[in-house]
C-alpha cells in the first residue's frame, strides 16, 4: 500500500485571483476548481464563499 501525502499550504508564489497579492485562503469549489485570495479580499467576500465552497483553506494567521 502506497499513502500519497498532499501538502496544501500556501506559498509565496500563490496569488490572489482578484488583486494578485499573496494568497492566504483557498477555496476549493463543488465544481472542482479553486480560486485564491488575499488575506484581505477573503475576508471581504467571506460571507459568499461559506455559501459557495466546498472547502475553505485559511492561513491568514501566519500574517499575525
Amino acid at each position: 500500500m502506497t499513502t500519497t501525502v498532499v501538502d496544501n499550504t500556501l506559498t509565496a508564489g500563490d496569488r490572489c485571483d482578484r488583486c494578485g497579492a499573496q494568497a492566504y485562503v483557498r477555496v476549493v469549489m463543488h465544481s472542482g476548481g479553486e480560486l485564491l485570495f488575499c488575506a484581505h479580499h477573503g475576508r471581504a467576500h467571506a460571507d459568499k464563499l461559506n455559501q459557495v465552497a466546498l472547502k475553505i483553506h485559511d492561513e491568514s494567521d501566519k500574517l499575525s
